[in-house]
């Protein structure tokens, strides 16, 4: 199906069930359970986990497959942003517009900055990379204020032209929308004690995340990706074999400027603002980490990583004192305190911590990501299946001879 064979389309199945069920999948614990806090069923955080899930893919088509480290792509996730706001402020609400914008600005934007990156690899190439992106904030912060609004941000407002959908004169804000469909509008079902939302956002954000990881997938299995991995085992023996690695590595790094232009058109579209923040080296910083916490160079991977660390970051982080107090009021109050103490160390604003703590864990024990993890708990699964019980003589029984017909 749609070029897969069965196995790979078995995946992709399982992946847009998982995707499309992720308003129930994170609403486990009922309302009024303690527990309830680690829902994570809002239409705000759910849509983050499909745009940066998209981030992560395209980084790691550049970085998993080719092994070339970039620093730099807040950039493209910035321009991207940028030039969705735009085609808001310009054209319309749609966001089809502004998207498809995003991705070509990005694309260009990608093509000039790998033409020059990649003349150089390893540690050159990451901090040329740095550099681009560094510079690319800067203009974003000061130089390009008339494009970029500056420190403020480059936001909608009552004035704009919007040419095809006309101003809005009604003294509010119009709403990003997909041909009439506002990206705000939820439907929220109550069902055995949980709410469960379903939000227009966030299944756009889910289709093209789908779409994203399909395209992945055939890149994956495709001869361009057979040569983007012969790149990252031995770039120097494929050149010796007559075959010029840089039309390959430029290739894979425009398609991945690409993708992280879809995520900040994305992230424009599900809130129209763009900001010189973006662009910055921490968010250049968090996708590699996102990338290499899931998993470099599988499929999966980056999206789990992206998703574990948008779960922190806005679930885990809001774990402060008083919730410390609640879960714990059983202690004595002297013990109370110190328990509480030490665990607000690694909750709330020290959520990092816990981050950086699970992200050395990983990389000394499972230099494979989380993928890798769930593989060794696959194998033992397996094993325990294939052991065959002794026959109580502390030997295992013998197969039956086969007998030919």
């Amino acid at each position: 199906m749609l070029g897969l064979n069965k196995t790979d389309t078995k995946f992709l199945l399982i992946v847009i069930f998982l995707t499309l069920a992720t308003p129930i999948l994170l609403q486990p614990f009922a309302e009024n359970s303690g527990l309830a806090q680690f829902n994570a069923g809002y239409p705000d955080l759910m849509q983050r986990f499909a745009i940066y899930g998209i981030f992560a893919i395209g980084f790691n088509l550049l970085f998993g497959l080719t092994g070339y480290l970039s620093f730099g792509h807040a950039a493209f996730l910035g321009v991207g942003s940028y030039s969705a706001v735009w085609m808001l402020k310009l054209l319309s609400m749609n966001v089809l517009p502004g998207i498809l914008l995003a991705m070509v600005v990005s694309g260009l934007f990608a093509l000039v900055i790998g033409f020059i990156s990649l003349r150089r690899s390893g540690i050159y190439f990451s901090i040329l990379t740095l550099a681009f992106a560094q510079m690319s904030f800067n203009l974003a912060y000061s130089v390009l204020t008339p494009l970029t609004n500056g420190e403020t941000g480059l936001q909608l407002s009552l004035t704009d032209p919007r040419i095809l959908d006309a101003a809005n004169t009604s003294g509010s804000l119009p709403v990003t929308n997909l041909f009439g469909a506002a990206m705000s509008e939820s439907y929220k079902l109550e069902f055995l004690n949980r709410v469960f939302t379903f939000n227009v956002g966030y299944y756009f954000c889910a289709i093209l995340a789908i779409i994203a990881f399909y395209i992945s997938l055939r890149i994956f299995r495709s001869p361009f990706g057979l040569m983007l991995r012969a790149v990252k085992s031995n770039q120097q023996r494929m050149n010796y074999t007559g075959l010029a690695a840089r039309p390959y590595t430029l290739a894979a790094f425009v398609i991945s400027g690409m993708y992280a232009g879809l995520a900040g058109g994305l992230l424009a579209s599900m809130d129209p603002l763009a900001g010189a923040e973006r662009m910055q080296w921490t968010a250049s910083g968090e996708v590699v980490i996102m990338t290499i916490l899931g998993g470099a160079g599988t499929l999966m991977g980056p999206v789990l990583g992206a998703g574990f660390i948008k779960y922190l970051e806005n679930i885990f982080s809001k774990i402060n004192e008083h919730v410390l107090h609640g879960w714990f009021s059983w202690l004595p109050d002297g013990l109370q305190d110190l328990v509480v103490w030490i665990a607000a160390r690694f909750t709330g604003e020290g959520w990092h911590l816990t981050l950086g703590l699970m992200f050395m864990l990983v990389v000394i024990f499972l230099p494979g990501g989380l993928m890798e993890g769930g593989q060794r708990i696959g194998k033992l699964f397996r094993r325990g299946r294939e052991d065959v019980p002794d026959d109580g003589t502390g030997n295992r029984p013998k197969p039956a001879p086969h007998v030919a017909e």
